[in-house]
């Protein structure tokens, strides 16, 4: 299963782990980043995997 939205296609992305040691930060790992990805059913009936974002953007309308 894929971890990506079906709206509008986030998914994940890297980023650094910056740990302070002695006045400098060091860049000790990676850390990968995942969206906020909820199964919510649309108004034609199908479930897909929506970010957090699109669900709040689905509500206004």
């Amino acid at each position: 299963m894929e971890k990506i939205c079906s709206i509008c296609k986030k998914k994940s992305g890297m980023s650094w782990s910056l740990i302070k040691l002695r006045g400098k930060y060091n860049p000790t790992q990676k850390i990968r980043k995942r969206p906020n990805l909820q199964w919510v059913r649309l108004f034609s009936g199908k479930r897909v995997l929506a970010c957090a974002k699109c669900i709040k953007a689905m509500a206004k309308v």
